[in-house]
């Protein structure tokens, strides 16, 4: 894929055909890029006429998704344990992870669109899609939530037992997915980051200097939502709401229950856990206690959404093991008032706090002293709650991250 300059040049003041391509639905009952994905349609769809391909095993949210798409296309995607796909990625020059999302039909959406559509901009949402989409004089961008390589390595660095043995097989699959990843951040149009970290990252790798920042933000409609539920009369912590299919996700909450939850439950013995998100019973079940609990709350038909947790909880505690890309528990929980603890790692994306007031960043020696000061000074507790919540309330509505994303749609029409 290679940049190539477009001869027409559009008024900013006329919609733009944009063709969004998705490794899944976008959709709100799902939590982390599914969510962000959603509003990002949304937003986009005021000032813009969006066809979207999604490439996904369902049809849930497709229906809510063509209310602000002028075209939705699906593509139906198999299933990711595959001896084939296993094999094509052990001789190939593809990491398995791009494998899963190399597809005919995918390709064939994506080329029959650019082939018969009128389209000013091709928007791909994460790495996944990419090895799909053909050259085109259609300028492309690459919307980057993470670093996905950094994330594989820290994963095969940190691989613990019987694992280990299967290393060097990881260790290629990583050498491979970084090259896949470098080449697109050099060769697309623009590539979009969702931190400053993140994109001075890239930057650095790849000798580009014009990589943009998404501000990324929540639904302006979440400050107007009615109180659900009052907190809890005990002390709470919440790890959520998170799809925990994300390694970050599944290593952070092992790292709150090995580390943390031993000393928080000793001090505070009627204090209660609760790990929250897509797919948690599938990976943490076996720790569900009367005061581990465990649900998701991100799936149509559950008894509480998310929110019920986040006004519920008394604080939220993530600490990671890696660091990249957004933070929407962080920006979702701080909107409605939820202290926030994290560590160097897990940063606060592109959400710009002042440390101890907003929300608290600390080494991770120093998160225990911190859960329990919060626990313990109420006052304190409820002030930096109070103050997350007006900071995301005047600088991180979607709308307005949105608006910002429109003017970097701008600076490349104007640059082609």
């Amino acid at each position: 894929m290679t940049k190539v300059k477009t001869k027409n040049k559009l008024s900013p003041k006329k919609r733009k055909n944009i063709l969004i391509i998705t490794p899944y639905i976008p959709q709100l009952s799902q939590s982390g890029g599914q969510r962000h994905s959603f509003y990002t349609v949304k937003y986009l769809s005021r000032n813009n006429n969006i066809t979207i391909i999604c490439f996904s095993r369902s049809e849930e949210g497709l229906e809510e998704l063509k209310k602000y798409c002028k075209k939705v296309i699906l593509v139906k995607r198999g299933k990711t344990w595959d001896l084939r796909k296993i094999l094509r990625a052990g001789f190939s020059l593809y990491p398995f992870l791009l494998i899963n999302y190399i597809n005919k039909e995918l390709k064939n959406a994506i080329q029959n669109e650019i082939d018969t559509g009128i389209y000013d901009l091709i928007h791909c949402d994460c790495l996944y899609p990419m090895p799909n989409i053909p050259k085109t004089n259609i300028p492309i961008i690459l919307v980057d939530v993470t670093i996905e390589y950094a994330i594989y390595q820290h994963y095969v660095e940190t691989i613990k037992g019987w694992k280990k043995l299967i290393s060097p097989l990881l260790w290629i699959d990583v050498l491979k997915l970084k090259y896949w990843e470098t080449k697109y951040w050099k060769n697309t149009n623009t590539v979009i980051m969702f931190s400053p970290t993140d994109k001075e990252f890239v930057e650095k790798i790849t000798g580009r200097k014009d990589i943009k920042v998404f501000e990324d933000g929540v639904d302006p409609e979440y400050f107007n939502f009615p109180q659900k539920t009052e907190k809890s009369n005990y002390p709470s912590i919440l790890f959520g709401t998170s799809n925990m299919k994300w390694m970050q996700n599944r290593e952070s909450v092992e790292m709150i229950l090995e580390k943390y939850w031993p000393d928080i439950k000793k001090r505070y013995p009627t204090a209660k856990f609760y790990i929250i998100g897509r797919n948690a019973p599938e990976f943490f079940s076996k720790y569900a206690t009367k005061d581990i609990i465990v649900a998701e709350a991100d799936s149509e038909g559950q008894a509480h959404d998310p929110q019920y947790y986040y006004e519920l909880s008394w604080l939220l505690l993530a600490p990671m093991g890696s660091g990249g890309g957004t933070r929407n528990k962080f920006l979702e929980g701080m909107t409605f008032g939820l202290p926030v603890i994290t560590n160097p790692e897990g940063g606060m994306g592109n959400i710009k706090i002042k440390n101890y007031t907003h929300s608290i960043v600390c080494p991770n020696k120093d998160i225990i002293k911190n859960v329990f000061h919060l626990f313990d000074d109420k006052d304190y507790r409820l002030k930096m709650g109070k103050n997350a919540r007006k900071l995301i309330k005047d600088n991180y509505a979607f709308d307005s991250s949105v608006d910002k994303l429109n003017d970097i749609y701008e600076q490349i029409y104007q640059n082609n």
